[in-house]
């Protein structure tokens, strides 16, 4: 039985286009190399059409796993998301109580994650750490670096 994997409109779309190339493009791609390096003789000793084999396989296996991360996704609905708490796709404005330092991040599905654009994996140490707490809450997040604590400033979607 698989998990069900959530995602936002915005990720599962772009999880679709992966597929829809990697089926589309590389899929024939692969199957013209084999063809090709089949037509140069004995295949025994063919490094070539033994390299194609592989990413074949590689790709098919990819192919399948996306496959069943489409099959099994759930698009996240945000208008039934609580504001007044940390949840998936809240955008959290943080203050790093060491420092003084505000952050701020936008918790999404761990496959969305994206830390240059802000976006960070609810399944990240800060984030779990946030997940269920409302603005003026204070908590101590374990961090490779060490306990840092953390002041929520604001939430919003």
């Amino acid at each position: 039985m698989s998990k069900t994997n959530y995602y936002t409109e915005e990720g599962l779309q772009k999880l679709r286009e992966e597929l829809d190339q990697l089926i589309r493009v590389e899929r024939p791609s692969i199957s013209q190399q084999i063809a090709e390096a089949r037509d140069k003789g004995d295949l025994s000793e063919n490094a070539e059409y033994a390299a194609a084999k592989d990413a074949q396989g590689l790709l098919e296996l990819k192919i399948s796993k996306l496959q069943e991360l489409v099959q099994h996704a759930r698009i996240i609905d945000e208008s039934k998301l609580d504001t007044s708490k940390v949840f998936v796709l809240s955008t959290v404005v943080i203050k790093n109580l060491k420092n003084n330092k505000e952050m701020k991040y936008t918790l999404v599905p761990e496959q969305e994650a994206d830390l240059k654009s802000g976006k960070l994996s609810v399944t990240s140490p800060i984030a779990q750490g946030l997940l269920g707490k409302k603005v003026g809450d204070t908590v101590e997040v374990q961090v490779p670096a060490g306990k840092i604590p953390f002041e929520i400033v604001d939430i919003t979607r």
